[in-house]
């Protein structure tokens, strides 16, 4: 009979175990469903704002400054389209004056 009590023990303890983790998981799915996105929302915008990213925009910018001067006229629109797009997303205080210029001409 004790041992039908330890038995029994052993599977209750093991139950409690598996409904604790389920419990802990289904927390961990509704916490990262909630909770996600403003944290990538953060980490988006702390990138976006950080030296690295602004810097690389004003390289690719400048690139594509000099493939709009050296297009053919055919495929300067396009490019123009390409480099308001991509400038958009950047403070006029992070460009150089010359390549803020370049882009108000567009």
């Amino acid at each position: 009979m004790a041992y039908l009590k330890l038995i029994g023990g052993w599977i209750a303890a093991i139950l409690v175990g598996f409904l604790l983790i389920w419990v802990i998981a289904g927390n961990t799915l509704i916490f990262q469903k909630v909770f996600n996105p403003q944290f990538e929302q953060v980490r988006r915008e702390t990138f976006e704002n950080s030296k690295a990213y602004r810097d690389g925009m004003v390289q690719e910018l400048h690139s594509l400054q000099i493939e709009y001067i050296k297009a053919d006229a055919a495929i300067k629109p396009a490019l123009a389209d390409v480099i308001k797009h991509k400038a958009v997303g950047i403070p006029a205080d992070a460009l150089p004056q010359d390549l803020t210029d370049f882009i108000k001409g567009l």
